[in-house]
């Protein structure tokens, strides 16, 4: 889960390209990075950690251009503390070409072998996203006949990058002196939207992940990227699309809706606000039906990414609800962060109980999701440290039970707390009296209830096991389990190091 911009507009975009990753933050928060067009010069500046730390006042004064794209990274593939993965991507033939990427490669390790012994083409570090930038640049370079691109010449190497790529991908990218080039994966797994801004000079375009960036910073949304389309918008301002292969179908992921997106985002035609809170409601319904006799007190969020589900949820539960726990902003999504011990850690400095909210009170306390049960064991800690007599847990969300190769950080079943263990099982290891999941049927009805823009099934494998793309088989899934771990892209990140491009500047 990635945050990407894309902006052609006809006056300076680095500030609105800076306001964007501020508006996407909560899609990385490890890593951020902005390139910029001026001509046919790329300027640069990328770096590790939170968007206001990564930029200061003369980086931005250096991004010089009306045209530009902007990443903000959590880490699925690689190593989350190499600056060298930093995003975006720089490769100078052909043309030029910085990209972004928000997704998971599933067949990296073949594009990269295909890519050196084939294509003839070097991949410096452990990302995937390096690999798709490289594919990109070897099918423009096969179809440029002189030292320009049309538009179709484009389409037609995004083609062959959809023969080829596998898995899940939303991407923006630069190509020096032609314009803006952004796709969606023929399944449409992460999202991509397009908006426009009418200026007095002429028409500007912005690409992004989420609605949310839009909305702030003035554009109209004006539909999603179709599964399978490119997108180029020429440096004057033209806009040109193209559905660019033939097998496509739309399975947008649903934990875009359960947890990764903003509440006040559009994707794919549905309210990520109304899905949270008709999840609400179905949880509400059926904690009624399976424990009719149970007393509760109030309900009360995890904030914040649970606040609309819970409130229906008391609403149908006819239950007050209470806010018993006060966020820090300035901590990250723990859920995000790489690392057991770094989330174990976080729990306690993001969140703070108000304890009369807990004294000699049956709570219920509703999460949209249980991951790994950190935070979760956590919570209910806290919840029992300030008086609660009894504690009830609720996820608006079914059992997370297998990985997700789409570019969630659920690698291993292991890491997995509702893998292999009933609901009383996970009940105990959080510490809870009692948990209550929330159906998958009934989930896949709440977020396609909004659902006008032919969507044929929703992404649920870290629910069902179901997976979207036929190539990951047990074995893949055995591989990746093996291969990946909490810790292992730390040890990796270790030996890889920054190429001096001069496309990163220290912070000093």
């Amino acid at each position: 889960m990635c945050g990407i911009v894309g902006i052609v507009a006809k006056s300076p975009v680095n500030q609105l390209l800076y306001d964007g990753l501020q508006l996407l933050q909560h899609r990385g928060q490890d890593a951020a990075g902005i390139a910029t067009a001026e001509g046919s010069t790329f300027h640069m500046h990328k770096g590790l950690g939170l968007v206001r730390d990564v930029f200061r006042t003369r980086d931005m004064r250096s991004l010089m251009g009306n045209a530009g794209v902007a990443h903000c990274r959590y880490p699925t593939a690689g190593s989350a503390s190499s600056p060298a993965e930093a995003q975006p991507f720089y490769v100078n033939s052909p043309f030029g070409i910085v990209l972004g990427h928000n997704g998971n490669l599933t067949n990296s390790e073949e594009l990269r072998a295909e890519l050196f012994e084939q294509d003839k083409r070097h991949v410096n570090t452990n990302s995937d996203s390096e690999v798709l930038l490289n594919v990109l640049a070897h099918e423009l370079h096969a179809v440029a006949k002189t030292h320009t691109l049309e538009p179709e010449d484009i389409f037609r190497a995004v083609s062959q990058v959809y023969r080829r790529c596998q898995g899940a991908y939303a991407t923006v990218s630069m190509i020096a002196g032609h314009g803006l080039l952004a796709f969606r994966d023929p399944h449409g797994i992460r999202p991509l939207v397009v908006g426009r801004h009418m200026a007095p000079e002429g028409t500007e375009y912005m690409v992004a992940s989420e609605s949310v960036a839009m909305d702030a910073l003035g554009f109209e949304l004006v539909r999603d990227v179709e599964p399978g389309e490119a997108i180029f918008i020429d440096m004057g301002g033209n806009f040109h699309s193209q559905i660019c292969t033939d097998s496509r179908m739309k399975n947008p992921c649903i934990f875009e809706f359960v947890y990764l997106a903003r509440p006040d985002s559009v994707m794919d035609g549905i309210s990520v606000y109304e899905t949270r809170l008709r999840m609400g409601d179905s949880l509400g319904q059926k904690i009624r039906r399976v424990a009719p006799d149970l007393h509760i007190d109030v309900v009360i969020p995890i904030p914040d990414t649970s606040r609309p589900s819970a409130l229906q949820l008391a609403t149908r539960l006819n239950v007050p609800y209470r806010e018993g726990f006060i966020k820090n902003r300035y901590i990250g999504r723990t859920f995000i962060m790489p690392g057991q011990s770094l989330r174990r850690k976080s729990v306690r400095q993001k969140l703070n109980a108000i304890g009369m909210e807990f004294k000699d009170k049956d709570v219920l306390l509703v999460d949209d999701s249980i991951v790994r049960g950190t935070t979760s064991r956590e919570i209910v800690q806290m919840a029992r440290d300030c008086g609660a007599r009894k504690v009830y847990f609720a996820s608006a969300a079914p059992p997370v039970r297998y990985p997700n190769v789409y570019g969630i950080d659920m690698p291993s079943r292991h890491e997995l707390l509702a893998t292999g263990r009933t609901d009383e099982e996970i009940a105990q290891e959080i510490g809870a009296d009692a948990v209550f999941y929330q159906d998958l049927d009934d989930l896949v009805q709440d977020v396609g209830a909004g659902n006008q823009a032919g969507i044929a099934r929703f992404d649920t494998s870290c629910f069902d096991g179901c997976y979207i793309t036929a190539e990951v088989t047990p074995e893949y899934l055995a591989q990746i389990e093996t291969q990946r771990h909490d810790g292992e892209t730390r040890k990796q990140g270790a030996t890889v190091t920054q190429l001096d491009l001069n496309l990163q500047r220290n912070a000093s």
